[in-house]
């Protein structure tokens, strides 16, 4: 569950709490009852969650934990969670972090309705089964998957340690070759950053394809950056097609790496929190400093490619760290964003926990705790960040691999004009597997 949490997290710091009870209206309950954890969950939340003030004030402490923490969410809240660190069972599900992929349900122009896989993670129970993106499937569990069952069928997943997978190649409007495989559960390592040079126009176009933002990250996208630089390179482009997010010092990283005219001192991002947390404003310096493994920004910038404009791949699984790079970066160069609208998830958090020695509370609760805001003060896109221009990646089948200058968002960027064909228009994103995964409070 490590990998999980690396992907869902934006980590600002994580804080290490135990909170105590100075409310006389609250009824004192005895220490390890499920209502003296309650009360602790509520004041904890009473002191960060962002909106702190809609809590309602005589909630039942006598439910579950779990139901309890949701019943102070407000019906904004998409995403905060709690979890026992001593019941792996309420822990957050999702196809991806249990088997290592991930799929959508599309129609075609004629009515069709397929499935096809959009994501492998390298090294995961699903690239050793032999998946591959682009491959379809037709059945999971031996049922046939369609636009009405697909929901439920994900769901039941989750309760398994292994699938038994129908899948074959796309050809011709129709799927052949099919074989059986099947998939255990198990772990994915952390995914590799994929980089590629392509030429267009005479110009070396730089291809970064990022999966997710964990702390550690800076020495890496350097080391890209350099060899990018090495080489010459003149435009760029980053897919954050299905990042979840992470670290905010790793995405500030990232973004130090690309425009012209940066400082140390030049604003990165604005954190608003609650009347407890008040608002916290980082600069780029310091907000990569806040990884201790990080490089500092001026090594970083010995690497920069000082670039006026920026080509960004999204999709709805972009979320938070990866949102952050989209809107932040917008103050000092264009950035083209190109695919669909993002997720929405405008905003941060970090881990709240007791660390009484001993421990008298294992659950975890993971809350929104900030909104964030770009150098400029613009922010607020719970409904996501729309593109310029809308390509929808399920246009042209099969999908072809991440990194291939045909593949059709990259092609877009390559190729142009930019496509918005009718089929891209009528091509229907019907189900996606891990959409509503992160989006839901859990």
């Amino acid at each position: 569950m490590r990998n999980f949490f690396k992907l869902q997290l934006i980590a600002i710091v994580f804080i290490l709490i135990s909170c105590t009870n100075n409310d006389d209206n609250v009824p004192v309950f005895p220490e390890g009852s499920t209502e003296s954890v309650n009360v602790w969950v509520q004041d904890s939340m009473r002191r960060y969650y962002y909106w702190a003030e809609q809590m309602p004030t005589k909630p039942d402490y006598h439910l579950p934990v779990k139901d309890f923490f949701k019943s102070l969410l407000s019906p904004q809240d998409r995403f905060s969670f709690i979890v026992n660190t001593e019941d792996p069972s309420t822990y957050p599900r999702s196809i991806r972090n249990m088997y290592g992929f991930d799929y959508t349900v599309i129609q075609l122009p004629n009515g069709q309705v397929v499935t096809t896989i959009k994501l492998v993670l390298k090294n995961s129970p699903a690239f050793n089964a032999g998946l591959e993106r682009g491959m379809m499937i037709t059945k999971i569990n031996g049922k046939a998957v369609t636009a009405n069952n697909a929901e439920t069928i994900t769901d039941s997943m989750k309760d398994f340690t292994v699938l038994d997978l129908t899948v074959g190649t796309w050809n011709n409007g129709t799927v052949a070759n099919e074989k059986e495989i099947k998939v255990y559960y198990g772990f994915s390592s952390e995914q590799p950053l994929l980089s590629r040079i392509f030429n267009k126009n005479g110009k070396k176009v730089g291809y970064l394809y990022v999966y997710d933002f964990p702390d550690g990250m800076t020495a890496v996208f350097n080391q890209k950056f350099a060899e990018f630089k090495a080489e010459g390179v003149q435009e760029l482009i980053v897919d954050l097609r299905y990042n979840y997010g992470g670290s905010v010092s790793a995405a500030a990283a990232l973004c130090s790496l690309i425009p012209a005219g940066i400082s140390s001192g030049s604003p990165f991002i604005l954190f608003k929190g609650n009347k407890n947390g008040g608002e916290v404003k980082r600069t780029f310096a310091q907000q990569i400093a806040y990884d201790p493994k990080a490089l500092d920004f001026n090594t970083l910038r010995s690497n920069a490619l000082g670039l006026s404009r920026v080509y960004i791949l999204t999709s709805n699984s972009t979320a938070s760290a990866a949102e952050i790079v989209v809107n932040n970066l917008t103050p000092y160069l264009q950035v083209i964003q190109i695919g669909n609208t993002t997720l929405g998830k405008d905003m941060a958090g970090f881990t709240v926990e007791d660390k009484r020695k001993p421990k008298k509370i294992s659950w975890q609760i993971h809350p929104v705790i900030y909104k964030v805001f770009n150098a400029n003060g613009t922010g607020e896109y719970s409904k996501g960040i729309t593109p310029q221009i809308m390509v929808n990646e399920y246009s042209t089948l099969p999908l072809l691999p991440l990194g291939d200058p045909a593949e059709t968002l990259i092609s877009s960027v390559l190729d142009g004009p930019y496509l918005k064909s009718a089929a891209h228009q009528e091509v229907k994103v019907l189900y996606q597997s891990d959409v509503n995964f992160v989006q839901s409070p859990r």
